[in-house]
């Protein structure tokens, strides 16, 4: 199990670089690899075909205060709707007009406050 981080000691910018590994994952979740996107609102999305699960870590607050925010699971999500999403020209407005307002489709769950890094 990977060791758990406090929220106020990551920063965006503490942890470019620094090749951690996250995981989208808890105790009840599948294992979703994470992997760091270029977006002001997103800072890493993962999709697991078997299950059509979208994880999406979000970040919280802005400019130098900006730090890892929540992680999120979207059920019902396709490869080809994961494949739609990682080639939007812009990550966080494909969210906001294509993922977020269709919580019938794509029913959620905030999964945790912290993550999780794997050494």
């Amino acid at each position: 199990m990977g060791k758990r981080l406090d929220l106020k000691d990551i920063s965006h910018a503490g942890m470019a670089g620094k090749g951690l590994k996250m995981s989208a994952r808890n105790e009840s979740t599948p294992h979703i690899e994470m992997l760091n996107v270029q977006s002001s609102q997103i800072h890493s999305i993962g999709h697991d075909p078997d299950t059509k699960t979208l994880a999406i870590r979000f970040f919280k607050g802005w400019g130098n205060d900006k730090t890892l925010g929540s992680l999120y699971h979207y059920s019902g999500f396709s490869s080809e709707d994961c494949a739609a999403f990682k080639g939007a020209e812009s990550l966080g407005k494909h969210f906001r007009y294509h993922i977020k307002p269709h919580s019938e489709k794509y029913p959620y769950a905030r999964i945790d406050d912290v993550p999780t890094v794997i050494d």
